[in-house]
């Protein structure tokens, strides 16, 4: 627990205080921040979903202050891979006014550990969780004036939000009245790979356009769910886009026969709430190893790291099993034909963000997932393509 001198300031932490979360559960701990709604958590239990949903990725506190000195109170949960180096801590991102202006970690918590090698006969990998304490993470020598701080919550570690101290009051900044924009995608979208939050493409994009994030990027978790299409047809948003295709190739989920009837479908219900609000489709980035070869995606440790190769062979996608190019064809159709009727649907082929020659020097690490300096470089090719004058989200 935290100890300060009298003229300290304990402030309890609320929806006021946070950005990018749809909705809030109070636990032991504090509140535990969540990109679902508990109707939508419900609805299909699935591991995998419930750890990334909880995951705070574009989520950050914002407050206005004197203090020079704060510390947030929070109970991490770490994720340890049974075999595997441990993980580094999650990283917190301090921006004030605009820029980043620290950084640090909270190494107390609890600690699930999880085994790949069940991935692909069982869906729950957790084997077992060992409960810990709150930890704290201080900023000191900060600018003795008033200011908006941000504290972007680690992207892929859950975060249970206890308090926040300070030696000056803090109050919550009122919202900012930019543009929402909603994202939904796979883990390139959640942020994997990249090591701090706000270094995550989708929060490198909305910082440089000028709008609001709403992440709703869940690793291994972008399936074309019916009750995530009605959880982002109920959000309020001036700009959705949608990231699609590499986890259905992932979990050699559907055949090309379901995949596209599941795409209107999940865009049919997303129209019944925003009937005219720009929507962009992006399909998937360049990945060798699935543009030609289905799923599903395993992992791979022969050199003794985490990697990931495709399981499926090459003559399967002439029985209809998905490859990222016939995932590519499936949606540029598919928006050119809704276009017919929607002007204000729009497609982005995902290897202009990334394509084969980046892939030459900036390779994918696992073979799957961009790393930091490949998260800042599609953000800022998403936006110059897509905010710029004469695009989709001008």
């Amino acid at each position: 627990m935290f100890e300060a001198n009298a003229d300290w300031h304990r402030n309890p932490i609320t929806a006021a205080m946070l950005r990018g979360c749809i909705e809030l559960e109070e636990t032991p701990a504090g509140l535990l921040p969540h990109r679902l709604p508990k109707w939508a958590r419900t609805q299909w239990a699935d591991p995998q979903l419930s750890m990334v949903e909880q995951q705070p990725s574009g989520m950050r506190l914002c407050f206005r202050t004197r203090a020079t000195t704060i510390a947030l109170e929070a109970l991490p949960t770490k994720r340890h891979y049974v075999g595997m180096p441990p993980r580094p801590d999650g990283i917190y991102d301090l921006v004030i006014d605009g820029v980043l202006a620290g950084q640090g970690s909270i190494a107390t918590g609890n600690v699930v550990r999880i085994d790949l090698a069940r991935w692909a006969a069982d869906a729950n990998l957790v084997t077992d969780m060992e409960p810990g304490t709150p930890g704290l993470l201080r900023f000191e020598a900060l600018p003795d004036k008033m200011k908006v701080i941000e504290i972007w919550l680690p992207h892929d570690e859950v975060t249970e939000l206890v308090a926040l101290h300070a030696n000056a009051p803090i109050e919550p900044v009122p919202p900012s009245g930019r543009r929402i924009w909603l994202h939904h995608g796979s883990s390139i979208s959640h942020g994997s790979n990249a090591v701090h939050p706000s270094g995550i493409w989708p929060v490198v994009a909305a910082s440089i356009a000028g709008v609001d994030l709403l992440n709703l990027g869940f690793g291994g978790c972008a399936l074309l769910d019916p009750f995530l299409a009605r959880t982002i047809r109920d959000q309020p948003a001036d700009l959705i886009s949608l990231k699609l295709g590499i986890n259905v190739v992932n979990m050699d989920l559907m055949r090309l026969r379901a995949f596209g009837p599941a795409v209107h479908g999940f865009l049919d219900t997303i129209r019944d709430g925003h009937p005219t609000t720009p929507l962009l489709i992006v399909s998937p980035i360049f990945c060798p190893i699935h543009e030609n070869t289905p799923g599903p995606s395993v992992p791979d440790f022969s050199d003794g790291q985490l990697k990931f190769r495709a399981a499926g062979s090459g003559t399967d996608a002439a029985v209809g099993k998905l490859t990222l190019s016939l995932i590519r064809d499936a949606l540029g159709a598919i928006i050119m034909q809704r276009r017919r009727t929607d002007s204000n649907i729009h497609y982005l082929d995902g290897r202009d963000l990334y394509g084969a020659a980046d892939h030459e020097g900036l390779p994918l690490p696992d073979r799957l997932h961009p790393d930091t300096a490949t998260h800042r470089l599609i953000g800022e090719r998403f936006e110059a393509a897509i905010f710029c004058a004469g695009g989709p989200f001008e």
